[in-house]
């Protein structure tokens, strides 16, 4: 049996997006590639409204893909193409800027906790100009699993197979082939996820901690492990642990960044704020 081995392991930073809304950024920044096709997670979470009350007013994307996946709270999504969704506890907004949105993110309550994840996912080239389009996903929606041991898990894209389950995801994409779970492990559970040879694997604990075979010692929650793209994930826990497993395959393409719009060259950013300037960006 060979395991993945772990290429390197990152500690959340402090931030501020939006209107000033607090969160914590898991990845994203210099070096994009090390994540390909993966762009960003940020992971927001406060009891506190000062910290999310003033959202995220419209803004523009271009180039990619956001996943907001909500824990616990509200938010009011609306857009140019004229879509109005509550993103409540447990649900999932999956939206493909490709082309050009322009979106707002507006928090739907004034008290109360807040806490979710948002995961930025590149398009191929080939797919960076398309037609943008919004899904929301309820909780009633999103598949979730129980094994015979007790773990759950809620699988938002992809496929998950482990512990005699086979269960397709709530979405499914080509290009990036993305597997997105929530696994929630009791204490002194195991499981080994089965992930394709050649995909990107990114292990980010949020609560408890969690063990990975071949790795020296527990991963708290906050800490993300970056893993090698080929060979086995066998997780456990010894006194219970949840975290997001997300994969995908590495486009190795080019990536140009400019804040909310990533493109393949220097050329098409400057397109891009040149169709922002001229009201162009969206169709």
């Amino acid at each position: 049996m060979t395991l993945r081995i772990v290429l390197d392991e990152h500690l959340g930073q402090a931030a501020s997006d939006g209107a000033g809304v607090r969160l914590t950024r898991v990845f994203g920044g210099p070096g994009p590639e090390r994540f390909d096709p993966f762009l960003m997670l940020d992971e927001f979470g406060s009891e506190n409204p000062d910290d999310y009350i003033a959202g995220f007013p419209p803004h523009p994307h271009r180039g990619f893909e956001t996943v907001t996946y909500m824990l616990e709270g509200r938010m009011r999504h609306e857009d140019h193409m004229g879509n109005v969704g509550l993103l409540a506890s447990g649900g999932v907004q999956w939206m493909t800027a490709a082309g050009g949105v322009v979106h707002s993110e507006m928090p739907e309550q004034e008290e109360g906790t807040m806490r979710g994840f948002q995961l930025w996912l590149n398009l191929p080239a080939s797919a960076k100009l398309g037609p943008a389009s919004y899904r929301d996903i309820p909780p009633a929606q999103l598949p979730r699993v129980r094994l015979e041991n007790g773990i759950e898990v809620i699988v938002i894209a992809g496929r998950f197979q482990a512990g005699g389950v086979d269960q397709l995801g709530a979405v499914q994409r080509p290009g990036t082939e993305p597997h997105y779970f929530d696994l929630h492990l009791p204490a002194g559970t195991a499981v080994a996820p089965k992930i394709p040879d050649g995909h990107r694997v990114l292990l980010y604990v949020y609560d408890g901690s969690v063990t990975l075979d071949g790795h020296p010692q527990p991963v708290g929650a906050g800490r993300l492990l970056r893993l090698g793209e080929h060979g086995e994930v066998n997780l456990s826990s010894a006194s219970g642990g949840k975290l997001l497993l997300i994969a995908g395959r590495p486009l190795n393409e080019p990536i140009v960044q400019y804040g909310p719009f990533v493109m393949n060259s220097h050329e098409e950013i400057e397109q891009a704020l040149s169709d922002l300037r001229r009201g162009q960006l969206v169709r």
